[in-house]
């Protein structure tokens, strides 16, 4: 492969399904280069008078390209809490593995979409396990 490929990384606010957390701003990063590091921001605000914790999911688009996107730490590894008014950063360190650029599935590929779904977490709900009863 010739030059440097670049990939397009759209950061897009996160969907919160709880409603309750706002997501007022996200850190721009245009461009990753395989193999090396990227840092992102998305800031958030609980808007409400009282504590809300949760944990946040994430998703790539186009699928395909998830299996090379490694985040290295993330809000999203652990519950996060947001007290009442607090408005905070949550980072979002990552790479795009080296081997993206040896796929051709992944030739057409110069857009990759990250996103994230904030659940409250409700404390004491046991969740069934897919697959058992």
């Amino acid at each position: 492969m010739k030059g440097t490929p670049y990939i397009n990384l759209h950061i897009k606010k996160a969907l919160y399904a709880a409603k309750l957390v706002r997501i007022i701003e996200v850190s721009v990063v245009n461009w990753v280069v395989p193999g090396e590091t990227a840092l992102a921001f998305y800031k958030a605000k609980n808007p409400t008078d009282k504590p809300i914790i949760g944990i946040s999911t994430y998703n790539v688009i186009p699928f395909e390209a998830g299996q090379y996107f490694n985040k290295i730490q993330c809000f999203c590894f652990e519950e996060q809490r947001l007290n009442p008014q607090e408005e905070v950063d949550m980072p979002v360190f990552f790479y795009i593995d080296p081997e993206f650029v040896e796929d051709p599935k992944m030739a057409k590929v110069d857009l990759i979409t990250l996103s994230y779904t904030f659940f409250e977490a409700k404390e004491g709900q046991k969740l069934p396990l897919p697959g058992y009863q």
